[in-house]
Protein backbone atom coordinates (compact mmCIF):
# COMPACT_ATOMS: atom_id res chain seq x y z
CA UNK A 1 0.00 0.00 0.00
CA UNK A 2 1.89 3.23 -1.16
CA UNK A 3 2.15 5.88 1.43
CA UNK A 4 -0.26 9.15 1.46
CA UNK A 5 1.05 12.03 3.40
CA UNK A 6 -1.38 14.37 5.47
CA UNK A 7 -1.63 17.04 2.78
CA UNK A 8 -1.74 15.03 -0.43
CA UNK A 9 -4.46 13.58 -2.64
CA UNK A 10 -4.74 11.31 -5.49
CA UNK A 11 -5.64 12.40 -8.66
CA UNK A 12 -6.16 10.84 -12.14
CA UNK A 13 -4.50 12.22 -15.31
CA UNK A 14 -6.58 13.51 -17.75
CA UNK A 15 -7.51 10.35 -19.83
CA UNK A 16 -8.34 9.07 -16.65
CA UNK A 17 -6.22 5.50 -16.80
CA UNK A 18 -3.14 6.58 -14.06
CA UNK A 19 -3.21 8.37 -10.80
CA UNK A 20 -0.79 10.49 -9.57
CA UNK A 21 -0.23 12.16 -6.14
CA UNK A 22 -0.01 15.77 -5.74
CA UNK A 23 -0.17 18.17 -3.07
CA UNK A 24 -1.27 22.22 -2.95
CA UNK A 25 1.41 22.64 -0.97
CA UNK A 26 4.13 21.98 -3.59
CA UNK A 27 4.02 22.74 -7.79
CA UNK A 28 1.23 20.47 -9.23
CA UNK A 29 1.51 18.77 -12.66
CA UNK A 30 -0.04 21.52 -15.60
CA UNK A 31 -1.23 21.57 -18.67
CA UNK A 32 1.82 22.17 -20.63
CA UNK A 33 3.50 19.01 -19.17
CA UNK A 34 0.83 17.13 -21.01
CA UNK A 35 1.21 18.61 -24.30
CA UNK A 36 4.53 17.96 -23.98
CA UNK A 37 4.05 14.67 -23.42
CA UNK A 38 1.64 14.02 -26.01
CA UNK A 39 3.65 16.09 -28.66
CA UNK A 40 7.30 14.53 -28.55
CA UNK A 41 7.90 11.15 -31.14
CA UNK A 42 9.05 8.42 -28.62
CA UNK A 43 10.87 5.14 -29.10
CA UNK A 44 7.68 2.40 -29.35
CA UNK A 45 8.98 -0.91 -28.09
CA UNK A 46 12.18 -0.08 -26.60
CA UNK A 47 14.70 2.33 -26.04
CA UNK A 48 15.89 4.87 -22.82
CA UNK A 49 13.88 7.86 -22.33
CA UNK A 50 14.91 10.87 -19.45
CA UNK A 51 12.48 13.50 -18.49
CA UNK A 52 14.18 16.33 -16.73
CA UNK A 53 12.77 18.77 -13.87
CA UNK A 54 10.27 15.69 -14.20
CA UNK A 55 8.54 16.92 -10.44
CA UNK A 56 5.80 14.48 -9.16
CA UNK A 57 6.51 12.27 -12.31
CA UNK A 58 4.06 13.21 -14.57
CA UNK A 59 5.71 13.27 -18.05
CA UNK A 60 7.16 9.82 -17.28
CA UNK A 61 3.73 8.11 -16.38
CA UNK A 62 2.12 9.68 -19.44
CA UNK A 63 5.06 8.64 -21.85
CA UNK A 64 4.45 5.01 -20.54
CA UNK A 65 1.18 5.18 -22.16
CA UNK A 66 3.20 5.50 -25.24
CA UNK A 67 6.15 3.74 -24.98
CA UNK A 68 7.67 0.28 -23.64
CA UNK A 69 11.05 2.25 -22.98
CA UNK A 70 12.88 2.55 -19.86
CA UNK A 71 12.16 6.07 -18.58
CA UNK A 72 14.53 8.32 -15.91
CA UNK A 73 13.05 11.58 -14.04
CA UNK A 74 15.73 13.53 -12.68
CA UNK A 75 14.00 16.11 -9.98
CA UNK A 76 16.20 18.29 -7.60
CA UNK A 77 13.14 18.85 -4.92
CA UNK A 78 13.57 15.35 -2.69
CA UNK A 79 9.49 16.11 -1.96
CA UNK A 80 8.51 15.76 -5.00
CA UNK A 81 10.99 13.26 -6.30
CA UNK A 82 9.44 11.43 -3.49
CA UNK A 83 5.69 11.85 -4.61
CA UNK A 84 6.83 10.59 -8.08
CA UNK A 85 8.48 7.50 -6.80
CA UNK A 86 5.23 6.62 -4.67
CA UNK A 87 3.04 7.52 -8.24
CA UNK A 88 4.98 5.33 -9.60
CA UNK A 89 4.48 2.61 -7.69
CA UNK A 90 0.96 3.07 -7.14
CA UNK A 91 0.07 2.42 -10.55
CA UNK A 92 2.75 -0.44 -10.65
CA UNK A 93 5.08 0.70 -13.35
CA UNK A 94 8.57 0.66 -10.92
CA UNK A 95 9.95 -1.74 -13.60
CA UNK A 96 9.69 0.74 -16.73
CA UNK A 97 10.17 4.33 -14.69
CA UNK A 98 12.48 5.19 -12.09
CA UNK A 99 13.87 8.26 -10.55
CA UNK A 100 17.10 10.27 -9.60
CA UNK A 101 16.96 13.00 -6.95
CA UNK A 102 19.45 15.51 -7.33
CA UNK A 103 20.70 18.78 -9.98
CA UNK A 104 20.23 17.82 -13.80
CA UNK A 105 23.54 19.55 -14.07
CA UNK A 106 25.03 16.14 -12.61
CA UNK A 107 22.75 13.95 -14.69
CA UNK A 108 25.40 13.17 -17.98
CA UNK A 109 27.82 12.07 -14.58
CA UNK A 110 25.14 9.91 -12.89
CA UNK A 111 22.93 8.96 -16.20
CA UNK A 112 25.82 8.29 -18.47
CA UNK A 113 26.60 10.95 -21.95
CA UNK A 114 24.63 9.92 -25.49
CA UNK A 115 22.77 7.19 -23.53
CA UNK A 116 19.10 8.60 -24.26
CA UNK A 117 16.73 8.08 -27.26
CA UNK A 118 14.67 10.95 -26.05
CA UNK A 119 15.42 13.71 -23.58
CA UNK A 120 12.44 15.91 -22.63
CA UNK A 121 12.27 18.75 -20.29
CA UNK A 122 8.82 21.10 -18.80
CA UNK A 123 11.79 23.17 -17.14
CA UNK A 124 11.13 26.58 -14.96
CA UNK A 125 10.04 29.48 -17.09
CA UNK A 126 10.97 32.88 -15.49
CA UNK A 127 14.54 34.30 -14.84
CA UNK A 128 14.04 36.28 -11.52
CA UNK A 129 12.39 35.29 -8.43
CA UNK A 130 11.34 38.09 -5.96
CA UNK A 131 12.12 37.76 -1.84
CA UNK A 132 8.24 37.62 -1.61
CA UNK A 133 7.49 34.50 -3.99
CA UNK A 134 10.59 32.85 -2.70
CA UNK A 135 9.20 33.60 1.40
CA UNK A 136 5.94 32.40 0.50
CA UNK A 137 7.11 28.81 -1.37
CA UNK A 138 10.08 27.38 -1.82
CA UNK A 139 8.94 24.82 -4.07
CA UNK A 140 6.53 26.84 -5.97
CA UNK A 141 9.33 29.01 -6.65
CA UNK A 142 12.11 26.43 -7.65
CA UNK A 143 9.51 25.06 -10.26
CA UNK A 144 8.84 28.32 -11.98
CA UNK A 145 12.01 29.99 -11.72
CA UNK A 146 15.56 29.59 -12.95
CA UNK A 147 16.95 29.28 -9.62
CA UNK A 148 18.79 25.85 -9.61
CA UNK A 149 18.66 25.42 -13.26
CA UNK A 150 18.39 28.06 -16.68
CA UNK A 151 17.71 27.46 -19.99
CA UNK A 152 20.71 26.97 -21.13
CA UNK A 153 21.44 24.49 -18.44
CA UNK A 154 18.79 22.89 -19.60
CA UNK A 155 19.27 22.24 -23.14
CA UNK A 156 23.97 21.64 -22.77
CA UNK A 157 22.71 18.97 -20.40
CA UNK A 158 20.02 17.50 -22.97
CA UNK A 159 22.96 17.52 -25.44
CA UNK A 160 24.81 15.50 -23.26
CA UNK A 161 22.49 13.35 -22.34
CA UNK A 162 20.86 12.32 -26.27
CA UNK A 163 22.73 10.01 -28.37
CA UNK A 164 23.35 11.06 -31.78
CA UNK A 165 20.10 11.26 -33.87
CA UNK A 166 17.85 11.14 -30.87
CA UNK A 167 15.38 13.95 -30.13
CA UNK A 168 15.03 16.53 -27.55
CA UNK A 169 11.93 17.93 -26.59
CA UNK A 170 10.91 21.26 -24.52
CA UNK A 171 7.87 22.92 -23.31
CA UNK A 172 7.81 26.82 -22.49
CA UNK A 173 7.06 30.07 -23.23
CA UNK A 174 6.75 31.67 -26.84
CA UNK A 175 8.85 34.53 -25.50
CA UNK A 176 11.79 32.51 -25.34
CA UNK A 177 11.75 30.58 -28.87
CA UNK A 178 15.46 32.89 -30.40
CA UNK A 179 17.01 31.53 -26.43
CA UNK A 180 15.80 28.23 -27.08
CA UNK A 181 16.79 27.95 -30.84
CA UNK A 182 19.75 29.98 -29.66
CA UNK A 183 21.34 27.33 -27.13
CA UNK A 184 19.98 24.15 -29.09
CA UNK A 185 22.44 25.18 -32.07
CA UNK A 186 24.93 25.70 -29.37
CA UNK A 187 24.89 21.81 -28.39
CA UNK A 188 24.15 20.64 -31.98
CA UNK A 189 20.36 20.06 -31.49
CA UNK A 190 19.35 20.93 -34.65
CA UNK A 191 15.42 22.20 -34.11
CA UNK A 192 13.11 20.54 -36.56
CA UNK A 193 9.24 20.97 -35.23
CA UNK A 194 7.48 23.72 -34.04
CA UNK A 195 3.95 24.49 -32.07
CA UNK A 196 2.42 26.89 -30.31
CA UNK A 197 -0.80 26.49 -28.22
CA UNK A 198 -3.26 29.86 -28.02
CA UNK A 199 -6.07 30.07 -25.45
CA UNK A 200 -8.32 31.24 -28.43
CA UNK A 201 -8.10 31.73 -31.76
CA UNK A 202 -7.88 35.23 -31.33
CA UNK A 203 -5.34 35.01 -28.33
CA UNK A 204 -1.82 35.35 -28.48
CA UNK A 205 0.12 31.70 -28.22
CA UNK A 206 0.84 31.11 -24.88
CA UNK A 207 2.61 27.83 -25.06
CA UNK A 208 5.27 26.42 -26.97
CA UNK A 209 6.68 23.34 -28.04
CA UNK A 210 10.07 22.57 -29.76
CA UNK A 211 11.58 19.43 -30.93
CA UNK A 212 15.31 18.77 -31.63
CA UNK A 213 17.48 16.52 -33.03
CA UNK A 214 20.77 15.79 -31.75
CA UNK A 215 23.31 17.10 -35.22
CA UNK A 216 20.01 16.68 -37.23
CA UNK A 217 20.26 18.04 -40.49
CA UNK A 218 18.73 21.46 -41.38
CA UNK A 219 14.98 22.17 -41.80
CA UNK A 220 12.08 22.89 -39.10
CA UNK A 221 8.65 22.34 -39.28
CA UNK A 222 5.75 24.76 -37.88
CA UNK A 223 2.78 22.38 -37.04
CA UNK A 224 -0.49 23.97 -36.62
CA UNK A 225 -1.43 25.43 -34.36
CA UNK A 226 -3.27 24.53 -31.09
CA UNK A 227 -6.79 26.25 -29.74
CA UNK A 228 -7.52 25.48 -26.96
CA UNK A 229 -10.85 27.11 -26.03
CA UNK A 230 -14.25 28.32 -28.28
CA UNK A 231 -15.32 31.54 -28.00
CA UNK A 232 -17.64 30.39 -25.64
CA UNK A 233 -15.07 28.55 -23.43
CA UNK A 234 -15.57 25.06 -24.48
CA UNK A 235 -12.73 22.58 -25.45
CA UNK A 236 -11.94 22.46 -28.91
CA UNK A 237 -12.33 19.04 -30.27
CA UNK A 238 -8.94 19.09 -31.11
CA UNK A 239 -8.11 19.95 -27.71
CA UNK A 240 -9.46 17.50 -26.25
CA UNK A 241 -8.37 14.97 -28.73
CA UNK A 242 -4.84 15.61 -27.52
CA UNK A 243 -5.58 16.18 -23.74
CA UNK A 244 -8.15 13.49 -22.82
CA UNK A 245 -6.45 10.93 -25.07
Amino acid sequence: MVKIEQDERIDHLPNEKLKIIQSPDVFSFSMDAVFLAKFCYVPIQKGDIVDLCTGNGVIPLLLSERSKAKITGVEIQERLFHMAVRSTEMNELSEQITFLHGDIKNAPTSLGKGKFDLVTCNPPYFKTVTEKEWNENKHFAIARHEIYCDLDDVLRVSGDLVKERGKVAIVHRPDRLIDIITSMKKYQIEPKRIQFVHPKKEREANILLVEGIKNGKSGIKILQPLFVYHDDNTYTEEFKNIYFS
